[in-house]
């Protein structure tokens, strides 16, 4: 993959849909770039790409590294390459989207990537302990995540910011990872501070490139967006 183009495996809408039973290899989504975000099959956890090594964010915090063979069956990544740095305060998770609306003024349809390292504060974060049965929805899922709270902590978030008018269509969406600097704890962000302030790096990507899964689950999902939905489990 070409720099800061964003490839992405499946539709956030067919996940929604519970259709997560397979996927692409945890591999072949690290040849596709160096960060990224996603979910693990049966949705078992939260997926964080990171300088090219997959983790499994599980219930609890907990936190392994993913085999190679892991099925990947929704994620979106990108070789990040950041086209500004600057350093940020967080009262919460609001100054983020500030910070990109200010990183570039005409990037409001297009999607940005970004990566913050440092001290926070505090963090809420969670994880989706897995399907009970084939092909529960994630809505239903999000009313029986795993949530953690972290005061204090080092560490990296990674993020995509999709264009607003985009999010229907299933591409992307709006996800962001957490993980310890010592790769024991992590999940999806819920609640983020950092008040003496963190090093954010930004870029914007304008290419993106969705392969799609051709199995029968895939073929029978409706692919209804359900705004509601994403927001409650996204937080």
């Amino acid at each position: 993959m070409e720099d800061n183009h964003i490839y992405q495996y499946s539709l956030l809408n067919a996940l929604m849909d519970g259709v997560c039973e397979t996927g692409i290899s945890a591999a072949k989504l690290a040849s596709k770039g160096n960060q990224g975000l996603g979910t693990f099959a049966r949705m078992n956890g939260e997926l964080l790409l990171l300088d090219g090594t997959v983790y499994q964010l599980q219930a609890e915090g907990n936190v392994r590294q993913a085999d190679d063979s892991d099925q990947i069956p929704f994620a979106v990544c990108t070789n990040f390459v950041p086209q500004q740095t600057k350093h940020v305060q967080l009262k919460d998770k609001t100054d983020i989207d500030s910070a990109l609306s200010g990183f570039n003024d005409h990037a409001k349809n297009l999607f940005i990537t970004y990566r913050i390292n440092g001290h926070f504060s505090h963090l809420k974060c969670r994880t989706v302990r897995g399907q009970e049965y084939k092909g529960q929805p994630l809505a239903e899922l999000g009313k029986k995540q795993s949530v953690e709270t972290y005061e204090n902590v080092e560490g990296t978030i990674v993020g995509f910011r999709t264009p607003k008018n985009w999010q229907g269509f299933g591409v992307a969406g709006e996800h962001l990872h957490f993980i310890r600097a010592d790769r024991k704890a992590g999940g999806h962000v819920l609640e983020v501070q950092a008040e003496a302030g963190v090093e954010m790096q930004m870029a914007v990507a304008s290419n993106v490139h969705v392969e799609l899964p051709t199995g029968e689950d895939f073929n029978a999902a409706r692919l209804v967006t359900d705004d509601a939905g994403v927001q409650e489990v996204e937080g």
